[in-house]
């Protein structure tokens, strides 16, 4: 049997609106910007997935070599990757938003971003795919990226239902869905927006990572200390 097509129909009256604003029923998440420096911390999350959270996050169950060279060709000074870390800073949840080049009179300017996912089973169900998202929708905004593109399988529900959540345009070809959603451009409230996320990420990650010290400290107090008669 051959491959079918199919589109979901989408209520998107306007392309210059805003993506659709869901509730956020566990409020705020910080949300941290990753560098080059973090390639371990990135590498350990995406082993840590099972074959099937890989197979959905890949479109195919990828090695562990698979995994290792996809981590080392990370292009750190064009691409973004941000994360959340838990109170014991691992890296619970990672999404890449990969830039594509213009190919018009600008090609400096990225006119499209490619976005994917990865949830630890730990951090699931308190909605981080979904922020991460938006996270993603609004750093690309502010670069003047005009489509944020999702390759996904098409029985991926969860992310297929985040994208389409935030209006994005859905085509199924056989097992593959891609999506697209169109961004209106940037402005002062968008600009500022992302700047209070930045910090308040970076705010969090340095508070966590303070915290993770006295409680290192802490511990080996208590290992040193004598045993009470």
């Amino acid at each position: 049997m051959g491959d079918t097509s199919s589109e979901i129909p989408q209520d998107n009256p306007s392309a210059d609106a805003a993506p659709a604003q869901r509730e956020r029923a566990f409020g705020w998440v910080p949300i941290r910007s990753l560098s080059a420096r973090h390639r371990p911390r990135i590498l350990a999350h995406l082993l840590a997935l099972d074959s099937n959270d890989r197979y959905l996050r890949f479109g195919y169950a990828a090695a562990d070599d698979q995994i290792r060279r996809y981590v080392e060709r990370i292009e750190f000074e064009r691409d973004e990757i941000f994360g959340v870390f838990n109170r014991r800073l691992d890296l619970i949840a990672l999404a890449h938003l990969a830039y594509e080049p213009s190919v018009d009179s600008e090609p400096e300017r990225a006119s499209a971003a490619e976005f994917g996912v990865s949830v630890a089973v730990r951090g699931r169900g308190r909605g981080y795919g979904a922020r991460l998202f938006d996270h993603a929708v609004l750093r690309a905004r502010n670069r003047g990226v005009d489509t944020i593109v999702i390759h996904a399988l098409s029985e991926n529900a969860a992310m297929l239902k985040i994208v389409r959540n935030a209006g994005a345009t859905i085509e199924r070809t056989g097992v593959d869905a891609e999506a697209h959603l169109r961004l209106p451009p940037e402005n002062f409230a968008s600009i500022m927006a992302g700047m209070v996320e930045q910090q308040l990420g970076e705010l969090d990650y340095q508070f966590k990572q303070g915290a993770l010290h006295v409680d290192t400290l802490l511990s080996i107090g208590r290992a040193d200390a004598p045993p009470s008669r």
